[in-house]
């Protein structure tokens, strides 16, 4: 079957503003595929660009954007026979890294020209899907802040880290998996269905985006001397082996708390009272890689 191709361009989002993605795909996208261009104009409103997806049967709908991007996309894409095809343009790209699709845009292109599709899991947090991270404690306090802020990129990332870190206090939560619970502190705590939270940072070092499981990356409370080590652990993929670490595995999350906390999901930031409810959803997702 030939394929039907959406590129959906968010011009608003990404660390490449200035660079005209239309005009791009346009020039590098291969001559003899067929395509058309969605223009996501208004951030607030999603719901006409979803629309245009699910009425014209299209076979890959391409993400053109950051992780909020591919969040959106994605989500109108699971659970249908489409697939998601990404082109990175955040500072994170999450989702596009840990499928090993290219940063370069022209390679970028190239696999989504060749079309090679494997089956991945995704997840809901409170009926909400996400695909890669989804989190609440510290790193959900940096994705408010990081939404919030006039300039991206990974800098303005750890400088509002950096920043934010002295005055957070850690929280109490109980973490119940498959019906098992748990009373913690927490510095912050992931739920994973892929490895990492974007530019190479994992938190979860075992996730697999396909064996139906979820990983529940624990932070616990750490002294400020310990920062350069677990900053160095998140980079080389060896984080579960900090002392301040502890990892959980089940298919079925909630997480309890009191009051109000930030929480996000793929970098989407969201205040949520209470609770979570986090569950996987196996092979619900297709996606060019």
């Amino acid at each position: 079957m030939e394929s039907k191709i959406a590129f959906v361009i968010n011009p608003n989002a990404g660390v490449k503003k200035k660079l005209d993605i239309q005009a791009f795909i346009t020039e590098h996208f291969p001559k003899h595929i067929s395509f058309e261009c969605i223009i996501w104009h208004d951030k607030h409103d999603f719901e006409s660009v979803k629309q245009q997806i699910l009425n014209n049967n299209y076979t890959i709908v391409v993400a053109c954007g950051g992780d909020g991007t591919v969040n959106q996309v994605a989500s109108v894409v699971v659970n249908t026979p489409m697939a998601l095809g990404i082109l990175p343009l955040g500072s994170g790209n999450g989702l596009a890294r840990s499928n090993k699709i290219p940063m370069d845009l022209k390679q970028a292109l190239a696999v989504i020209a060749k079309g090679s599709v494997r089956k991945m899991d995704s997840a809901l947090i409170n009926g909400i899907p996400y695909f890669c991270t989804a989190g609440v404690g510290f790193d959900a306090l940096i994705a408010n802040c990081f939404a919030t802020s006039t300039k991206r990129g990974f800098a303005t990332y750890i400088n509002t880290t950096i920043k934010e870190f002295f005055n957070y206090k850690p929280n109490y939560y109980t973490i119940t998996v498959d019906g098992v619970k748990t009373n913690i502190d927490a510095f912050l705590i992931t739920v994973a269905n892929a490895g990492q939270w974007g530019n190479d940072v994992y938190i979860a070092p075992g996730a697999k985006l396909d064996d139906g499981l979820l990983r529940v990356s624990i932070l616990k409370p750490f002294s400020k001397l310990s920062i350069p080590a677990i900053g160095l652990k998140l980079f080389l993929k060896k984080i579960d082996t900090a002392k301040n670490f502890m990892a959980l595995v089940g298919k079925k999350i909630e997480i309890e708390f009191s009051n109000e906390l930030p929480v996000h999901f793929d970098g989407e930031p969201i205040i949520v009272k209470d609770k979570l409810n986090i569950e996987v959803v196996p092979l619900s997702l297709n996606v060019v890689c």
